[in-house]
Protein backbone atom coordinates (compact mmCIF):
# COMPACT_ATOMS: atom_id res chain seq x y z
CA UNK A 1 0.00 0.00 0.00
CA UNK A 2 2.97 2.26 0.94
CA UNK A 3 4.55 1.71 -2.37
CA UNK A 4 1.13 2.63 -4.58
CA UNK A 5 1.13 5.71 -2.57
CA UNK A 6 4.65 6.78 -3.20
CA UNK A 7 3.99 6.07 -6.67
CA UNK A 8 1.36 8.00 -7.16
CA UNK A 9 3.25 11.13 -5.77
CA UNK A 10 5.92 10.33 -8.32
CA UNK A 11 3.41 10.18 -11.14
CA UNK A 12 2.08 14.07 -9.69
CA UNK A 13 5.39 15.58 -9.08
CA UNK A 14 6.65 14.45 -12.61
CA UNK A 15 3.09 15.63 -14.24
CA UNK A 16 3.50 18.76 -12.32
CA UNK A 17 7.42 19.18 -13.75
CA UNK A 18 6.29 18.48 -17.03
CA UNK A 19 3.47 21.19 -16.81
CA UNK A 20 5.96 23.85 -15.74
CA UNK A 21 8.41 22.92 -18.38
CA UNK A 22 6.25 23.14 -21.56
CA UNK A 23 4.96 26.86 -19.84
CA UNK A 24 7.88 27.78 -19.20
CA UNK A 25 8.65 27.14 -23.30
CA UNK A 26 5.20 28.94 -24.64
CA UNK A 27 5.38 31.88 -21.72
CA UNK A 28 8.78 32.55 -23.18
CA UNK A 29 8.34 32.53 -26.67
CA UNK A 30 4.69 33.73 -26.68
CA UNK A 31 4.14 35.64 -23.95
CA UNK A 32 1.75 35.54 -21.02
CA UNK A 33 -1.22 37.08 -23.03
CA UNK A 34 -0.93 34.69 -26.08
CA UNK A 35 -0.58 31.66 -24.04
CA UNK A 36 -3.43 29.23 -23.50
CA UNK A 37 -4.25 26.84 -21.30
CA UNK A 38 -5.16 24.50 -24.04
CA UNK A 39 -1.92 25.07 -25.65
CA UNK A 40 -0.18 24.27 -22.63
CA UNK A 41 -2.13 20.92 -21.82
CA UNK A 42 -1.13 19.93 -25.82
CA UNK A 43 2.63 20.45 -25.34
CA UNK A 44 3.12 19.23 -21.86
CA UNK A 45 0.46 16.17 -22.80
CA UNK A 46 -2.26 16.39 -20.23
CA UNK A 47 -5.38 17.38 -19.70
CA UNK A 48 -6.90 21.00 -19.17
CA UNK A 49 -7.75 19.88 -15.35
CA UNK A 50 -4.42 18.72 -14.55
CA UNK A 51 -3.05 22.49 -14.88
CA UNK A 52 -5.89 23.71 -12.48
CA UNK A 53 -5.47 20.70 -9.98
CA UNK A 54 -1.77 21.75 -10.12
CA UNK A 55 -1.38 25.24 -10.09
CA UNK A 56 -4.97 26.38 -9.58
CA UNK A 57 -4.93 28.72 -12.84
CA UNK A 58 -2.78 30.08 -15.50
CA UNK A 59 -2.01 33.08 -13.45
CA UNK A 60 -0.90 30.48 -10.59
CA UNK A 61 1.56 28.24 -13.42
CA UNK A 62 2.84 31.50 -14.73
CA UNK A 63 3.63 32.50 -11.06
CA UNK A 64 5.56 29.52 -10.45
CA UNK A 65 7.23 29.40 -13.40
CA UNK A 66 8.77 32.62 -12.76
CA UNK A 67 9.48 31.71 -9.43
CA UNK A 68 11.67 28.81 -10.94
CA UNK A 69 13.10 30.91 -13.78
CA UNK A 70 14.44 32.88 -10.82
CA UNK A 71 15.58 30.00 -8.86
CA UNK A 72 17.47 28.79 -11.73
CA UNK A 73 19.18 32.25 -12.24
CA UNK A 74 20.07 32.28 -8.55
CA UNK A 75 18.77 30.33 -5.71
CA UNK A 76 18.66 31.23 -2.42
CA UNK A 77 20.82 28.64 -0.60
CA UNK A 78 23.74 29.27 -3.31
CA UNK A 79 23.22 32.85 -1.98
CA UNK A 80 23.94 31.80 1.21
CA UNK A 81 26.58 29.67 0.68
CA UNK A 82 28.63 32.14 -0.94
CA UNK A 83 27.69 34.79 1.88
CA UNK A 84 28.68 32.15 4.32
CA UNK A 85 32.33 31.37 2.20
CA UNK A 86 35.88 32.48 4.33
CA UNK A 87 36.57 35.40 1.90
CA UNK A 88 37.20 39.09 1.57
CA UNK A 89 33.39 40.32 0.47
CA UNK A 90 35.01 41.37 -3.05
CA UNK A 91 35.45 37.62 -4.07
CA UNK A 92 32.18 36.43 -3.20
CA UNK A 93 30.69 39.21 -5.21
CA UNK A 94 32.37 37.80 -7.73
CA UNK A 95 31.75 34.26 -7.10
CA UNK A 96 28.18 35.80 -7.40
CA UNK A 97 28.61 37.48 -10.43
CA UNK A 98 29.86 34.33 -11.99
CA UNK A 99 27.06 31.98 -10.94
CA UNK A 100 24.53 35.05 -12.87
CA UNK A 101 26.70 35.14 -16.05
CA UNK A 102 27.04 30.77 -16.08
CA UNK A 103 23.08 30.83 -15.60
CA UNK A 104 22.43 33.14 -17.92
CA UNK A 105 24.90 32.44 -20.86
CA UNK A 106 25.64 28.98 -20.18
CA UNK A 107 21.85 27.79 -21.01
CA UNK A 108 19.64 28.46 -23.47
CA UNK A 109 16.40 27.05 -22.19
CA UNK A 110 13.41 29.29 -21.34
CA UNK A 111 14.10 30.37 -17.84
CA UNK A 112 16.16 33.61 -18.90
CA UNK A 113 13.77 34.25 -21.47
CA UNK A 114 10.70 34.37 -19.55
CA UNK A 115 12.24 36.61 -16.63
CA UNK A 116 13.66 38.97 -20.01
CA UNK A 117 9.61 39.15 -21.19
CA UNK A 118 8.46 40.12 -17.87
CA UNK A 119 11.20 42.66 -16.96
CA UNK A 120 10.57 43.95 -20.69
CA UNK A 121 6.75 44.36 -19.79
CA UNK A 122 6.05 43.55 -16.48
CA UNK A 123 3.20 41.81 -15.02
CA UNK A 124 0.67 41.48 -11.79
CA UNK A 125 2.71 38.81 -11.59
CA UNK A 126 5.69 40.27 -10.25
CA UNK A 127 4.86 41.52 -7.20
CA UNK A 128 4.66 37.64 -6.19
CA UNK A 129 7.81 36.98 -7.78
CA UNK A 130 8.95 39.89 -5.46
CA UNK A 131 7.84 38.46 -2.26
CA UNK A 132 8.41 35.02 -2.85
CA UNK A 133 12.46 35.52 -4.53
CA UNK A 134 13.53 38.50 -4.91
CA UNK A 135 13.23 40.28 -1.85
CA UNK A 136 15.25 37.59 0.49
CA UNK A 137 17.66 37.31 -1.82
CA UNK A 138 18.69 41.28 -1.91
CA UNK A 139 18.64 40.74 1.87
CA UNK A 140 22.07 38.74 1.56
CA UNK A 141 22.93 40.93 -1.71
CA UNK A 142 23.00 44.06 0.37
CA UNK A 143 24.63 42.84 3.00
CA UNK A 144 27.36 41.94 1.12
CA UNK A 145 27.21 45.21 -0.67
CA UNK A 146 27.62 47.16 2.44
CA UNK A 147 30.61 45.39 3.70
CA UNK A 148 32.21 46.37 0.30
CA UNK A 149 31.44 49.59 0.50
CA UNK A 150 31.28 50.12 4.38
CA UNK A 151 27.63 51.87 3.80
CA UNK A 152 25.36 51.04 6.76
CA UNK A 153 22.30 48.88 5.91
CA UNK A 154 19.26 51.04 5.70
CA UNK A 155 21.32 54.03 4.12
CA UNK A 156 19.36 55.09 0.46
CA UNK A 157 22.91 54.81 -1.05
CA UNK A 158 23.22 51.18 -0.15
CA UNK A 159 19.94 50.32 -1.91
CA UNK A 160 21.23 52.33 -5.13
CA UNK A 161 23.87 50.39 -5.73
CA UNK A 162 22.25 47.10 -6.29
CA UNK A 163 22.07 49.32 -9.45
CA UNK A 164 25.55 48.16 -9.96
CA UNK A 165 24.94 44.33 -10.18
CA UNK A 166 21.01 44.54 -11.53
CA UNK A 167 21.81 46.66 -14.30
CA UNK A 168 24.28 44.25 -16.05
CA UNK A 169 21.83 41.32 -15.48
CA UNK A 170 19.03 42.72 -17.00
CA UNK A 171 20.89 44.04 -20.03
CA UNK A 172 22.14 39.81 -20.04
CA UNK A 173 18.34 39.02 -19.60
CA UNK A 174 16.60 41.01 -21.79
CA UNK A 175 18.98 42.99 -24.45
CA UNK A 176 21.30 40.17 -25.34
CA UNK A 177 18.63 37.68 -25.96
CA UNK A 178 16.40 40.50 -28.38
CA UNK A 179 19.23 42.82 -29.98
CA UNK A 180 21.45 40.91 -32.46
CA UNK A 181 23.56 44.10 -32.49
CA UNK A 182 24.68 42.87 -28.54
CA UNK A 183 23.67 39.29 -28.92
CA UNK A 184 27.19 38.28 -30.88
CA UNK A 185 29.52 40.42 -27.98
CA UNK A 186 27.58 39.45 -25.21
CA UNK A 187 26.70 35.53 -25.75
CA UNK A 188 30.11 35.34 -28.27
CA UNK A 189 32.83 36.10 -25.97
CA UNK A 190 34.31 33.67 -23.24
CA UNK A 191 32.01 33.55 -20.01
CA UNK A 192 34.85 34.47 -17.71
CA UNK A 193 36.31 36.93 -19.82
CA UNK A 194 32.05 38.30 -19.50
CA UNK A 195 31.75 37.61 -15.69
CA UNK A 196 35.49 39.70 -15.41
CA UNK A 197 33.70 42.38 -17.38
CA UNK A 198 30.77 42.69 -15.11
CA UNK A 199 32.89 42.51 -11.67
CA UNK A 200 34.94 45.14 -12.71
CA UNK A 201 32.05 47.33 -13.65
CA UNK A 202 30.20 46.46 -10.23
CA UNK A 203 33.05 47.38 -8.27
CA UNK A 204 34.15 50.45 -10.04
CA UNK A 205 30.59 51.64 -9.36
CA UNK A 206 30.78 50.55 -5.43
CA UNK A 207 34.30 51.88 -4.83
CA UNK A 208 33.26 55.47 -6.46
CA UNK A 209 29.49 55.29 -4.40
CA UNK A 210 31.98 54.98 -1.26
CA UNK A 211 34.53 57.30 -1.59
CA UNK A 212 31.24 59.85 -2.15
CA UNK A 213 29.47 58.35 0.82
CA UNK A 214 32.24 58.77 2.62
CA UNK A 215 33.27 62.50 1.32
CA UNK A 216 30.10 63.39 2.39
CA UNK A 217 29.93 62.30 5.56
CA UNK A 218 33.25 63.95 6.59
CA UNK A 219 32.06 67.51 5.10
CA UNK A 220 29.02 66.76 7.41
CA UNK A 221 31.05 66.03 10.31
CA UNK A 222 33.82 68.86 9.28
CA UNK A 223 30.76 71.47 9.10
Amino acid sequence: MKKAVRTQRTDGEATYQRILEAAGELFASNGFAETTNKMIAARADVDLASINYHFGSRGGLYEAVLVAAHRYLINIEDLRRIEALEAPARDKLRKLIEGLVGAVVGHRGWQARVLGRELLSPSSHLQVLEQKEILPKLQIVLSLLSEITTIPAGHPALNRCLISIGAPCAMLLVAGRNLPILADPIFGSPRQDLADHLYDFAIGGLEAVARNCSAANFNGNQG
